[in-house]
Formats: structure tokens, C-alpha cells, sequence
């Protein structure tokens, strides 16, 4: 590998610990809100019964 190659991939190594801009709970609530909302949808127009 080369020098250039190594250095990238450390540098790469280094910074991939955390995200500032993505909170866990945040998402969490943004998805669960998410599937609440498409299975009142789903339930609501289901035409089967």
C-alpha cells in the first residue's frame, strides 16, 4: 500500500468514531413516529374486511 493510501485510511479510521449532527433519539422518535403513522394508514383504508 502506499503512503498516500495508509494516511487516508487512518485519517478515515480516526474520524468515523461519532456524528455531531445525528442524534439517536432523535431518530428513534422520527422513525417510530414514522411506522405509528403508516400503520394507522394501513389499517384505516384496509378495504378487506
Amino acid at each position: 500500500m502506499t503512503q498516500h493510501a495508509t494516511t487516508v485510511l487512518t485519517t478515515l479510521a480516526n474520524e468515523s468514531g461519532k456524528h455531531e449532527n445525528l442524534n439517536a433519539l432523535g431518530a428513534g422518535i422520527g422513525a417510530l413516529a414514522t411506522l405509528l403513522i403508516l400503520l394507522f394508514v394501513v389499517t384505516r383504508f384496509n378495504k378487506d374486511r
